[in-house]
């Protein structure tokens, strides 16, 4: 897959969000469920390690499982399964590069060009924060943002705020359009939605 970004690639973190307990799928992790004939994470690793310098996954069940991609794990620092925040939070603290790119793990068919465009719009527009955005609905969780804001995001978090899009409005947040690739961001959280794009 041609990446459109390299210079400002090896800046990039990259974390799959798979540490999530699933409640929608019944609790089982979402991850890990098979899509023509592999899991999940597998999907969206393929789409998203192409854009960025080093990946992540943070997950807090099956490290072992996850560990097997190749890829390092990190499970959240915060308790009780704190959600998709937490998760960044996780990243953000290991990350070792000035910025941090997510995607969850049940969305397969995120664009191949997330990166490349957030990263362009949020130096564009000197944000802390560039987030994509689709008609008039926003996926805070398909983000890129600067490792500098570990500390606003674990006072967040330990003040038991768990609202993604409750934080970004506390930034310089800038919105990327994707309606270009609308479909990208269909999520899969249930086992009907799987079973609809052909999953087991």
């Amino acid at each position: 897959m041609h990446n459109k970004c390299s210079p400002e690639r090896s800046r990039i973190t990259g974390v799959v969000l798979a540490g999530g307990l699933g409640r929608r799928m019944g609790g089982v992790d979402k991850g890990l469920q098979e899509l023509d004939g592999r899991p999940l994470v597998a999907h969206v690793i393929a789409r998203l390690a192409p854009q960025v310098g080093s990946l992540l996954i943070n997950a807090n069940r099956n490290t072992e499982r996850y560990a097997a991609f190749g890829y390092p794990v990190v499970a959240d620092a915060i308790d009780g399964f704190a959600g998709p925040l937490a998760g960044l939070h996780a990243a953000l603290a290991a990350a070792t590069t000035p910025y941090v790119a997510t995607a969850p793990c049940d969305s397969p068919f995120l664009p191949d060009d997330l990166v490349p465009r957030l990263f362009a719009a949020l130096t564009a527009n000197a944000a802390q924060i560039a987030v994509a955005r689709t008609g008039e609905q926003t996926h805070p969780v398909f983000c890129l943002c600067r490792r500098e804001l570990l500390p606003s995001l674990a006072a967040w978090l330990q003040a038991g705020e768990r609202r993604f899009g409750g934080w970004t409005a506390t930034l310089a947040a800038v919105e990327v359009a994707f309606d270009d690739q609308s479909a990208a961001f269909e999520n899969i959280n249930t086992r009907e939605e799987l079973a609809r794009y052909g999953g087991a």
